[in-house]
């Protein structure tokens, strides 16, 4: 599950809404343990997610770095490149 919660800092172009709210949902799922919340706790659970979401922005916007930014394209190829080491496809 967490193992889609990828690094959004210091990406040109910079972290899209969308690649935080993914990133959001999959910590709250992780640390509630619902892949999908019941009624009951629906609510609650998607405030989460808005929350993390909101506060994870405030920390990207806020972050200084002195390293050039990476590029998503380059680091995509050597993702895809480690899994397929460790894969083997």
């Amino acid at each position: 599950m967490c193992r889609s919660i990828k690094p959004l800092f210091n990406f040109e172009p910079p972290a899209t809404d969308g690649e935080i709210q993914a990133a959001a949902l999959q910590f709250v799922r992780k640390i509630s343990g619902f892949n999908q919340p019941s009624k009951a706790n629906e609510a609650v659970f998607y405030a989460a997610v808005e929350a993390i979401a909101g506060v994870s922005r405030e920390l990207l916007d806020a972050l200084e770095t002195t390293a050039q930014p990476k590029d998503r394209a380059t680091e995509a190829a050597k993702a895809r490149v480690r899994s397929s080491q460790r894969f083997g496809s």
